[in-house]
């Protein structure tokens, strides 16, 4: 017997920078503390874990798991920010672009699917449009914690390679 799926309608918890100022979207090293980074938690509106029921959200142990099986890890962020650094090995599928590129993701390969973390809505809003689009909930995956959580966990970044999303 299937159980019906709760449903929960959340508030957004929008943030703005404490210090009035442009938001630093992305954790920085700082220069010569190997494993240490600035990490700005005012900015942006904390996303949901859970985007849709047939969506498994991952954390880095999946994401690794993910690049040795050689399956697509999409950020979902602007070609700046991934330009920038991004998770080794990820490819480049911006939200802004995903619309006339969608038929660069492979249905039969899962994806997992990150932008800048918790407070960024590139890939809820990424996700959304695919499953609008018909794309199939049950081969998305996303990495909520996305590079915030990455870099403040140590893990290692790349400068973005200009590529596309294709498999």
């Amino acid at each position: 017997m299937n159980s019906p799926v709760a449903t929960h309608h959340f508030q957004p918890l929008d943030r703005t920078p404490a210090q009035g100022g442009e938001p630093m979207r992305v954790p920085a090293l700082l220069p010569g503390t190997p494993g240490r980074a600035v990490v700005d938690t005012t900015w942006g509106t904390i996303q949901p874990i859970q985007l849709h029921p047939d969506v498994r959200t991952v954390g880095e142990l999946e994401v690794i798991e993910q690049l040795r099986s050689g399956l697509p890890l999409i950020d979902t962020r602007r070609p700046a920010a991934f330009a920038a650094g991004t998770i080794p090995g990820a490819r480049s599928l911006p939200h802004t672009e995903l619309g006339e590129r969608i038929g660069e993701l492979d249905p039969m390969a899962p994806a997992i699917l990150f932008c800048n973390g918790p407070q960024c809505a590139a890939t809820p809003n990424a996700i959304r449009l695919l499953i609008d689009r018909g794309y199939p909930a049950l081969a998305l995956r996303y990495y909520r914690g996305g590079m915030h959580d990455w870099v403040t966990l140590g893990l290692p970044i790349a400068p973005g390679a200009s590529s596309r999303a294709s498999h």
